[in-house]
């Protein structure tokens, strides 16, 4: 991650509004019950009229908050100043109430966490060492907090040395915590949503493609009647070649029309019966074919007992998630990529080896993740292991499918087995 990564506000970074009010009436009815319940039945001794106006200002933030601001989710700029004042507010109180050695000090961290699960990195930094340098001040400057019977409570310098390390740290973790994983969420849902448009164009253009063909079968029966029409018109005319050059020229333009219909109506009945009719083996061969056009590798399919020679639909799913983990082979092979199909009665199990650098050891946990990462100088070079396997691997997986990977093959490179209990893909 850059400094222009850290430091940079995005737009699309946004609080929700209800969740910034329910998060602080919390904060704000956890004070006054705390304050009042040491003071009034703890019995110590500290300036709780003090604490409660600066509750009260609290109180009325939120007020205008839930009803001041028509707005349903907060600018990252507009979000981070509320917070930016929950932890002015909240070190208030516990200057008034003994410092870091309040136990509720720890409460402190919250709106910097809040920071870094919803708004940018800048916010979070600005918000994380506000709090950090609040925390400093609070462990030397603070109105100690007497114990009962006046005695004023007092800790070696080890032990506040020790709750300020460990409040920092608890910043610290908890926030890139925050960080990370309001990262993945985000990829997640941006490769989720990539998955969906690819889903939806796949049907998208089966839609079209029967529209065609009811189109086509629409437009015959006038095509026809217009054919029809025009060749008594001729027999009308007789012997009138200016009249009849036209004719002659409607009659060939309608037969091309109604030749061109049929082209379409045809390709489409094969297609839907290839559909639902489509094995493994031409399935595989068909997405090696089209491979073989661009490359000039080996692709070599391998039928390896196919007991089972079941017909299965020809899914968007399945055919986008073969062709990505073959094209993924292909792409980082030398020369060479085997494809073993087998089947029996229980399960059909696909292998995809090839012989390139093998899968590394630093993302082989990681595949199938929407964005990776790899240190191999190879494997950066080449796209197609991040959000293209991710699809893949959930629209194959949406199919029933298993999916293990092996980091060396046979022939040396990296390993993928695809596989289906025979039952499932029967029923689906």
């Amino acid at each position: 991650m850059d400094f222009a990564t850290i430091f940079r506000l995005e737009e699309n970074l946004n609080l929700d509004r209800k969740t910034l009010v329910f998060l602080r009436w919390i904060a704000i009815f956890g004070q006054i019950f705390s304050v009042n319940l040491v003071y009034f039945f703890l019995d110590l001794n500290f300036p709780v009229m003090l604490c409660h106006v600066v509750i009260l200002v609290g109180f009325l933030t939120n007020i205008y908050l839930q009803f001041g601001l028509k707005v349903t989710l907060l600018k990252d700029l507009y979000s981070s100043s509320f917070l930016m004042y929950d932890i002015i507010q909240l070190s208030v109180l516990l200057f008034l109430t003994g410092g870091i050695f309040n136990p509720f000090a720890i409460l402190l961290i919250v709106p910097t966490i809040v920071s870094s699960t919803f708004l940018s990195m800048g916010s979070t930094i600005i918000l994380g060492s506000s709090t950090i340098i609040i925390l400093f001040v609070l462990t030397f400057f603070n109105m100690p907090l007497p114990g009962m019977e006046e005695y004023v409570l007092s800790f070696p310098n080890y032990y506040v040395t020790g709750i300020l390390i460990s409040l920092i740290i608890g910043l610290i973790f908890l926030s890139y915590f925050g960080i990370r994983f309001a990262g993945e969420t985000k990829k997640r849902s941006e490769a989720l949503n990539k998955l969906q448009e690819v889903i939806s164009k796949e049907y998208e253009l089966e839609s079209l493609g029967g529209q065609a063909a009811a189109a086509a079968h629409s437009l015959g029966t006038p095509l026809a009647t217009i054919t029809v029409v025009a060749k008594e018109l001729k027999k009308e005319i007789g012997n009138d070649k200016e009249y009849s050059k036209d004719i002659d020229l409607l009659i060939s333009q309608t037969k091309r029309c109604s030749e061109i219909l049929k082209k379409i109506s045809k390709k489409q009945i094969e297609e839907d019966n290839f559909l639902s009719t489509i094995k493994f083996e031409d399935l595989l061969q068909e997405i090696i074919d089209s491979f073989k056009e661009t490359s000039s590798k080996q692709i070599e399919l391998v039928v390896d007992n196919d007991q089972n020679k079941i017909a299965i639909r020809r899914t968007p799913e399945i055919i986008y998630g073969l062709r990505n983990f073959i094209g993924n082979a292909v792409k980082f092979s030398k020369s060479k990529v085997k494809i073993t199909l087998r089947s029996d009665k229980k399960i059909i199990e696909i292998k995809i080896n090839d012989d390139g650098p093998g899968i590394p050891e630093d993302i082989i946990e990681k595949i199938g993740e929407p964005y990776i990462k790899s240190k191999s100088k190879e494997l950066r070079s080449n796209s197609g292991l991040g959000l293209g396997t991710f699809l893949g691997k959930t629209l194959l997986e949406r199919q029933n499918a298993k999916l293990l990977f092996k980091r060396n093959s046979d022939l040396g490179g990296a390993l993928v087995i695809i596989s289906w209990s025979a039952k499932s893909l029967t029923n689906s």
